[in-house]
């Protein structure tokens, strides 16, 4: 059980963390979900080198997977950290540009202060296809400049993206525990085996 809890800690901490470092670094392998991702098949190449039993690898591996890619957008919710200021910033303009997947445009908002002071960086998270200029965006922003500015989602904050990671992330774990404790066969009392 022990073995099976720190395997299941390690591997949804590992997976979770990637999400959360990518919001607060803007690093786009961490923002994209990719380094979850890496972080959930090294968890599933361990429980098949335990011989765990394909169908808990399976359901591991697609719990995983879930949250490696709900973790950075579920970060992105979350109350800014240390140093970092919210304010409410009007927007100048939107520009669009295209990433090549599947045609998908990401937007991005030039912003100024209230006082009409420009941001030097465009805020890509909050804005979107509905944004225009002259909208008002609550921005989370860095006084000193170590993290890109983002706006926070708007209306009322829910809680309900952070429920659903914490409820995958305890998935993953029991299905960890349950993989690692089914990968020790107990041999039958008496065999000596």
């Amino acid at each position: 059980m022990g073995e099976g809890l720190l395997v299941g800690v390690l591997g949804a901490g590992s997976i979770v963390g990637a999400g959360v470092a990518g919001d607060r670094t803007g690093e786009p392998v961490l923002v994209s979900g990719e380094a979850g991702l890496v972080c959930a098949g090294i968890l599933v190449l361990h429980l098949v080198r335990l011989r765990a039993g394909r169908a808990l690898v399976g359901i591991v591996a697609a719990l995983g997977v879930c949250l490696a890619l709900q973790a950075p957008q579920a970060a992105a919710d979350l109350v800014p950290v240390d140093g970092e200021r919210v304010a409410p910033m009007v927007v100048t303009s939107v520009g669009g540009e295209g990433n090549g997947d599947a045609g998908r445009t990401r937007f991005r908002c030039s912003v100024v202060t209230r006082d009409g002071a420009p941001v030097k960086v465009r805020v890509l998270r909050g804005c979107g296809r509905t944004t225009r200029p002259g909208d008002v965006l609550a921005v989370v922003y860095d006084p000193e400049g170590r993290m890109p500015p983002r706006a926070l989602a708007t209306g009322p904050v829910t809680t309900g993206p952070l429920r659903a990671l914490a409820a995958l992330a305890f998935a993953l774990l029991a299905g960890c525990v349950l993989a690692v404790v089914r990968s020790h066969r107990l041999t039958p009392a008496g065999t000596g085996a």
